[in-house]
């Protein structure tokens, strides 16, 4: 990630970013209520310390139900204080005491009946509440920086968690496209990791040709808050209109079989890299995944900030599901390299 160039000039700030877990704290947004009825259970948790993925089996053992009756909408950081939902199957069992759930790193705050379990990335977004700690460099400069990513947003990089520790995802995926075997999830993973490089490839070029967050010749557009996308079509009032409010976005290629729908020097850009890291093109080709998109500009809502002391600050913003808040970060100041395990999706 220190490779790919930022948006705003560089980082004016060296930081610490979450030097305790309650320096990193993520709410979902799922965008709906429960229904009130129905043989699910859908709790509202708070976890310090924890995967998604222990939660999730450790409520099933408490309820005395199968882990697959237990649904979540998305992957929460282990080094943080995360408040996700989760669907418990309940099938005629009557509810169990959640206010004694035995592990005390777990609590689950509420619990109401619902009609369906939650599926994988059924959620609108995330909010996100972090403190840069140890902050120095000029103040002035951040600022500036922050201004700047409120008005016009930041690269919508994949971090650095997608591809594993030092990269290694990467080299993975290139083993498995060469014909080493893995098993069905970890196939997954790499898959991802592989497009999710693609991609920072073609978003790196574009800003370092001023062109993330304006069209060029040829753009697909992809629909804010969706995963739909349209286009090429000429740039005009309309699109510029939609483009300034947030509407729409310059799109880069989620790699797979088949052309990239970009036309003219957006898609020639998109080919260049990829003929540049051609076995993973043509890995992810013959995996038989489709060309799909995903928004290089990433717009954070109510971005709010404060110094909390000479050498605290306080950030507050909310994400669309599947953007990362490290990127954000990384405009701002110079961290450590994070030791999240995936992004809040």
């Amino acid at each position: 990630m220190h490779e790919l160039p930022h948006a705003h000039g560089g980082p004016p700030l060296t930081a610490r970013l979450r030097a305790v877990p309650e320096d990193f704290q993520v709410e979902e947004i799922l965008g709906y209520e429960a229904d009130g009825h129905g043989e699910h259970a859908l709790l509202w948790v708070e976890k310090r310390g924890a995967t998604t993925d222990w939660v999730a089996r450790e409520l099933a053992r408490f309820a005395g139900v199968p882990p697959v009756a237990v649904g979540y909408a998305g992957l929460k950081d282990r080094h943080a204080v995360t408040r996700q939902a989760f669907t418990v199957q309940l099938a005629g069992k009557p509810d169990p005491d959640w206010s004694v759930f035995p592990h005390p790193e777990v609590k689950v705050l509420a619990a109401t009946r619902h009609g369906r379990k939650l599926k994988r990335g059924a959620l609108r977004g995330n909010r996100f509440v972090l403190v840069l700690r140890e902050a120095a460099g000029d103040r002035a400069a951040a600022e500036r920086v922050l201004e700047a990513t409120r008005a016009r947003g930041v690269p919508n990089y994949f971090g650095e968690q997608r591809f594993g520790r030092e990269g290694g995802n990467l080299a993975q995926a290139r083993a498995m496209f060469a014909g080493r075997r893995v098993d069905r999830d970890t196939r997954g993973f790499l898959l991802s990791a592989a497009r999710s490089h693609l991609f920072n490839g073609v978003l790196a070029a574009r800003v370092e040709r001023g062109a993330w967050d304006t069209p060029l010749d040829g753009e697909v557009w992809s629909l804010a808050g969706s995963r739909s996308w349209f286009g090429p079509e000429p740039f005009g009032a309309t699109l510029a209109e939609r483009l300034a409010q947030g509407d729409i976005h310059p799109s880069g290629p989620l790699w797979g079989e088949g052309e990239p729908p970009t036309t003219g020097a957006a898609g020639a850009l998109e080919r260049e890299v990829a003929t540049r890291d051609g076995d993973l093109a043509q890995g992810l080709a013959a995996a038989r995944l489709e060309q799909e998109r995903r928004p290089l500009r990433l717009l954070p809502r109510h971005l709010r900030w404060r110094w909390l002391a000479d050498d605290a600050l306080e950030l507050n913003f909310e994400l669309p599901a599947g953007a990362y808040a490290t990127v954000v970060v990384r405009e701002l100041a110079q961290t450590p390299a994070e030791r999240g395990d995936r992004p809040p999706r």
